[in-house]
């Protein structure tokens, strides 16, 4: 990419950033592409649809978390007394609260820009597959499947629940969050009575 190409590529995508925090994803493109000082040619030349424009925006905050996830799995568990049994219900609290954790770190990423979640929910879909977003839920899919995983096979969460339906949910409720005064209250709410029902015991 030239330059000036790349030049025009950054400025839009931050361009587009300050503009779906300002008015969601649904901010309109061509004045995104006057804001940026570029033509609306030139967007649709780095970004053909509004997913492409949106996919790129939120490329470093996916990116986080997926690694995130690999964070919580690869943390350590705590050492264990000598010559003391292995704690099934320790494991089991440690797996519930590293799902819970990156769910919680998940809404907050959906709130932002308004209209995230709904964006993910419909790149779940099978037509959305062979898009950079249908990629980003799948791979949002497959980091949530193995901290869910973890904590099923430790046993605090009901074996039934899958990472798709899991995931589903949580947007739902960012989905929800987005029209109340104070979404981080609600969500954290809302995961609360979630892991209630989710929780074997």
């Amino acid at each position: 990419m030239r330059a000036d190409a790349r030049r025009n590529y950054e400025r839009l995508i931050t361009t587009a950033r300050t503009a779906f925090m300002e008015h969601g994803t649904g901010a309109s493109l061509d004045d995104i592409a006057k804001r940026a000082g570029v033509g609306s040619g030139t967007l649709y030349r780095h970004f053909p649809t509004r997913d492409a424009l949106l996919h790129a925006v939120l490329r470093d905050r996916i990116d986080a978390l997926l690694a995130h996830a690999d964070e919580l799995l690869a943390e350590p568990a705590p050492a264990p007394v000598p010559e003391a049994a292995p704690d099934p219900e320790a494991e089991a609290l440690d797996a519930e609260a590293a799902l819970g954790r990156w769910l919680r770190t998940y809404l907050t990423g959906a709130a932002t820009p308004r209209g995230t979640a709904t964006v993910i929910i419909e790149a779940m879909s099978a037509e959305w597959a062979h898009t950079g977003l249908g990629a980003a839920a799948a791979a949002i899919c497959d980091a949530l499947g193995r901290l869910l995983d973890r904590a099923q096979r430790a046993g605090a969460i009901r074996p039934e629940v899958g990472p798709r339906d899991l995931l589903r949910i949580t947007n739902a409720i960012g989905v929800a969050a987005e029209r109340t005064s104070d979404p981080a209250a609600y969500s954290d709410r809302m995961l609360a009575l979630l892991f209630d029902g989710l929780r074997t015991g």
